[in-house]
This record gives structure tokens, C-alpha cells and sequence, in this order.
């Protein structure tokens, strides 16, 4: 399917790892240019060389900046050299983030507003930098959310309430943006295989079983969800092949959020 994104501009956040890479990619591949936005410069410029090997002129199809995003500032500086750039927005990918752990119990006030500085503000502040740009192209906003936002997880009470107010955040956009023609749809990753995803299992005594564990929940499949089937779908829902969609939130995960259970259920009887 041709999604027609040849030539477009989307601005990707923590576009060089894990989700944020996969969608980077594929959005190059589908002919688009790509500001891949992150804080490790040497990967990031990896990732973005390896995304214009076949681009041998400017303006490549991918450019890198890098960026401390829960500064404010930074995120306007962002927009405006992306728009420098490319003369252009297209789209926003709203990704970067990273379950810190902050919990209830061993946490502090300072702490957990520390980690929605971290998690939450940038998703504001990317799109209301952008916004001018996105209501010229009549762009639209994908922001990547997580399960904790309607599962909980335990010992992540911040994690899960920035990736609850994104989900917040999408509905509140699709319709305040809705007279612009601007689409904000969401994207609800649960088990997905990243960098950050193999940290955290590297801190179980036994990694492997633990990977074991959650595969066996996992209704379809009896795995884990790639990275780029997480680019699929953000792709589509980029693209104007998604035309009628917004304000909504898509559980991404193999069945592994609300069929576990039935599953189980069903197989008793």
C-alpha cells in the first residue's frame, strides 16, 4: 500500500532507538524525510548516516538533532531547526520516554514531578511548537503512550501517570485540533523488544525465564510485539489513508492486554 508520504516531513522524539527507530525507518523508506530527535548523539548520527545511504544530496532524508527535551526551550529550538531545514512539518511522533521507576512507596513528591518533567512535558511543548506548522499542512500528532496507563504495572507511579495523561492529551487534541483538520491519534505498546525493554529484564535474577513468562501470556502468537509492527501502525495512522481516524487509542500488543484473560476462560471449558 502506498501511503503517499513522499516527501513529507515528520519530527520523530527518541528516533534512534527501539519504537522511535523503527518508525524513523520506515518512515524513510516510504519516501518522507525525518527529523530524528534524541540525547545520544553518536547513535543518533549512526542511525541517521545508515538512513541516508541511498540519499547522496541534500536535503537527506533523515537529519539529527540532538536534545534535552524536557527542557522547553530545547523543544522549540527542535522545531525551528527542523523547520529550517525542511522548510515544513508534516507530522509529529511523540515517543521518547522512559520508565524510571519512580514508585509510591519508596518515591518522593520530588521525584515523581521530576519524572512527568521528564516523561510528559516534551509531548506539550513538541506539539505546541509545532502546531503553527501542523495547521499550515493540516499534519496530524502520533502520540506513543504505554500499557501502565490502563493496566498499572506496580512501583512506576509516574511512568504510568505521563503515559496516562498522553492518552489524556490525544482525545483533549483531536478535538480542540479538530476544526484544523489535524488528526492526534495514540498508540498503547505493551510488550515490546527494545533497548530500554532488555535493561529492565537484564535486572531479573533469571532474564530468559522471565522473557519466557511473558511470552506464554501473550494470546497471539505466544510473543513479544516487534518494534516495526509498532511503525505500522504509526505509519498508517500518519498517512491520509487513515483519514477518519482520531481521538484514538490503539492497543498494539498481540491480545495481551484484554484477551489474556477470555483466552484463559475459554480454554477451562
Amino acid at each position: 500500500m502506498d501511503l503517499d508520504l513522499k516527501d513529507k516531513v515528520y519530527l520523530v522524539t527518541g528516533g534512534a532507538s527501539g519504537i522511535g527507530e523503527a518508525i524513523s525507518e520506515l518512515l524513510v523508506k516510504e519516501g518522507a524525510n525525518v527529523v530524528v530527535i534524541g540525547r545520544n548523539e553518536v547513535k543518533g548520527k549512526e542511525v541517521v548516516a545508515r538512513l541516508n545511504a541511498d540519499r547522496k544530496s541534500a536535503p537527506f532524508a533523515a537529519h539529527y538533532i540532538n536534545a534535552e527535551l524536557s527542557e522547553d526551550e530545547e523543544c522549540r529550538k527542535v522545531v525551528d531547526q527542523s523547520v529550517e531545514v525542511y522548510g515544513r512539518i508534516d507530522g509529529l511522533v511523540n515517543n521518547a520516554g522512559k520508565n524510571d521507576g519512580i514508585g509510591l512507596r519508596e518515591g518522593s513528591t520530588a521525584a515523581f514531578m521530576q519524572s512527568l518533567k521528564n516523561n510528559l512535558s516534551h509531548y506539550y511543548a513538541m506539539a505546541h511548537y509545532s502546531l503553527p506548522y501542523l495547521i499550515k499542512s493540516k499534519g496530524n500528532i502520533v502520540n506513543i503512550s504505554s500499557k501502565t496507563a490502563i493496566t498499572g504495572q506496580g512501583g512506576t507511579s509516574a511512568y504510568a501517570a505521563a503515559k496516562g495523561a498522553q492518552l489524556a492529551l490525544t482525545r483533549e487534541w483531536a478535538v480542540e485540533l479538530i476544526e484544523e483538520g489535524i488528526r492526534v491519534n495514540a498508540i498503547i505498546p505493551a510488550e515490546v523488544w527494545t533497548p530500554l525493554y532488555e535493561g529492565w529484564i537484564n535486572t531479573f535474577p533469571n532474564p530468559e525465564e522471565k522473557v519466557n513468562s511473558i511470552n506464554e501470556r501473550i494470546p497471539l502468537g505466544k510473543r513479544m510485539t516487534t518494534s516495526e509492527e509498532i511503525a505500522n501502525a504509526a505509519l498508517f495512522l500518519l498517512s491520509n489513508k487513515a483519514s477518519h481516524i482520531t481521538g484514538q487509542h490503539w492497543v498494539i500488543d498481540g491480545g495481551y492486554v484484554h484477551l489474556d484473560r477470555v483466552i484463559g476462560t475459554l480454554k477451562k471449558h
